[in-house]
């Protein structure tokens, strides 16, 4: 077949197979155009999941009559003009293929009308440019697109869509997106004859939150810190959730970049290092977080959806999202009026499988970052130090973990306060005050280290053996000191306090394998990641084990540098390090009172 130039037609419909996927796409492009129109309201009406109807109604700018036919036509844009625009863009659409892509696999009508105009235009087409020219109409000022049998001329796309259902969960989902980043517009969503949502514009803190609240999650703001920093030319705020309240799946996860919803790597791998040592590997946070910086510094026009962008300084926003995420959730102490708390079914007083939730109560309290943490304490050293002095204890009701009653097996510690019953998962609070106390030696410099009073020999492959000659300096930051005795045998002198009694052999092996992993990598984030998991490693071998009794004070020192540690509601591995059993719930278990 010669080369020859492709009808428009048909360069539409490829263009569609990238810009339109379904009805959901659609509808994110229409509302997109309102909203670069200066629309402060936006209704949507869809039927038969989007493939039947999808209305968009705006009270934005309009357009005169001579402007349908261009916004009909493809790469026609009132966006841009140069590439000085190009790479300054503010406006959520740009390319000029939306609507064309649109009509070119659909029945379309687009009316319009200007505050300066009498009265509307309408021009309306099936599956391509209309030959006529547009017609008078009733309308107020602003614009509606009404797009009928999505997909009536390409039976192949068509039978690719889901069921109503499915298809209209992510028209739904789609436009809760954008309402997540303009609290200045009101939206609506009607699907047949149910309306769905009607927002009214939320101006205020207060406002913005409740809208947050009721399109992701009614529980979301009461398990989530609020958050605002500006660094270098950037701005990062919203609204993050606790380690705790962690979801099955990545369905509660919202980033903006200058009010455009993106799915970015850089920001992915941002926030989940921000989360690494306090959720569960098979957890996702939750968030709804805005990046605010000069349109100049990300290349929105990366990604036919504009789902993905670039940015010029990615260093400086991988950092600012890391750093900023990251101190916001070590800020959280132990509040047992907002942490994981027991509850107890009101009619038959049984504790649910799903009882450990998080943030009953108030919402979580905004954190103001850049303050200084105190250092977790030796705990047993403490222990002996306040049993020795006689140390007078505070009251109970002064302390967010209360005071120690006794010991559960030899695994869990009983704790009165002025809540209730706490119950705390003693090796699991212990590895994370360990492992903190780990982290704070290696920023300080290293991890301390001790002598052994006779050497220890360990037998390696021989590849880590020669890694361990490499690495030696590295490898002595991470408080092991050791030379190589032969072709694959090392030497251990020197060891972390805390391991002396540990597997050697074992520990030599875990430590040389992140030393090579870190070699296989350039970015400081990824190198320190790595260097973490080890001491974690460390921490949970060296934490307090099962089956270990624990006096009071011992107990009670344990609970007091809890409540001074960062993170300390979830061990390294994401699990929660103790529940708060209230009086009131106390009792209902019981059936007190009835």
């Amino acid at each position: 077949m010669p080369i020859q130039v492709l009808p428009d037609t048909l360069v539409n419909q490829i263009a569609a197979g990238e810009v339109v996927e379904r009805p959901a796409a659609a509808v994110k492009e229409l509302v997109e155009n309102s909203l670069d129109a200066g629309a402060r309201r936006v209704e949507v009406d869809a039927a038969q999941g989007g493939l039947a109807l999808i209305q968009v109604r705006d009270d934005g700018h309009g357009m005169a009559r001579g402007e349908l036919r261009l916004a009909l036509t493809r790469h026609a844009t009132s966006k841009i003009a140069t590439l000085e625009d190009l790479e300054r863009v503010r406006s959520l659409g740009f390319r000029g293929e939306a609507l064309p892509s649109i009509l070119s696999v659909s029945r379309l009508a687009l009316t319009s009308r200007t505050g300066a105009d009498a009265h509307g235009w309408r021009l309306a087409g099936e599956g391509g440019l209309p030959a006529g020219e547009p017609e008078p109409a009733a309308h107020a000022p602003g614009t509606t697109v009404e797009v009928r049998d999505l997909f009536f001329n390409t039976p192949a796309r068509r039978k690719f869509m889901r069921a109503e259902g499915t298809e209209f969960r992510h028209l739904d989902q789609a436009l809760r997106r954008i309402a997540l980043a303009r609290f200045d517009t009101a939206f609506a969503l009607r699907h047949g004859a149910r309306k769905v949502f009607d927002l009214a514009p939320a101006a205020g803190a207060g406002a913005q939150a409740r809208r947050v609240g009721e399109l992701t999650d009614p529980e979301f703001l009461d398990n989530a810190l609020a958050f605002d920093e500006s660094r270098l030319g950037l701005r990062l705020s919203g609204w993050i959730a606790l380690p705790s309240f962690s979801r099955a799946q990545a369905d509660l996860q919202h980033f903006y970049v200058n009010g455009r919803p993106v799915r970015d790597k850089l920001i992915g791998h941002a926030l989940r290092r921000a989360y690494a040592d306090a959720l569960h590997g098979a957890r996702f946070p939750a968030y709804v977080v805005y990046l605010e910086l000069d349109p100049a510094r990300v290349d929105v026009n990366a990604h036919p959806a504009k789902t993905e962008v670039r940015f010029r300084d990615a260093s400086v926003v991988h950092d600012l999202v890391f750093g900023a995420v990251h101190q916001a959730l070590r800020r959280v102490r132990p509040d047992p009026s907002s942490h994981h708390q027991v509850h107890v079914d009101e009619r038959t007083g049984e504790i649910s499988q799903d009882s450990f939730r998080y943030g009953v109560g108030a919402p979580a309290p905004a954190v103001r970052l850049g303050e200084a943490a105190p250092a977790p304490s030796d705990l047993w050293a403490q222990a002996h130090r306040e049993r020795g002095a006689g140390a007078a204890s505070p009251n109970a009701d002064e302390l967010p973990l209360g005071h120690a009653l006794a010991q559960l097996s030899g695994i869990f510690i009983l704790a009165q306060n002025r809540h209730g019953l706490v119950l705390v998962d003693m090796h699991a609070a212990h590895e994370r005050v360990l492992y903190e106390r780990l982290k704070r030696q290696l920023r300080e410099g290293g991890v301390a280290s001790q002598a052994l009073l006779v050497p220890v020999s360990v037998s390696v492959p021989e590849d880590l053996a020669d890694r361990a000659e490499a690495e030696r300096e590295r490898l002595r930051r991470l408080g092991l000191e050791l030379d190589r005795a032969g072709p694959a045998t090392l030497t251990v002198r020197a060891v972390p306090p805390l391991l002396a009694q540990s597997d050697l052999a074992a520990l030599v092996k875990s430590l040389l394998g992140a030393a090579v992993e870190q070699d296989s990598h350039r970015h400081f984030a990824d190198v320190t990641e790595a260097q973490e998991r080890v001491l974690a490693d460390m921490a949970c071998r060296s934490a307090a084990r099962a089956g270990r009794q624990l006096t009071v004070p011992e107990m009670d020192a344990l609970l007091r540098d809890m409540e001074r540690t960062e993170l300390a509601g979830q061990c390294n591995h994401g699990r929660p390090t103790w529940v708060q059993f209230t009086h009131d719930e106390l009792d209902r278990f019981f059936l007190r009172g009835r």
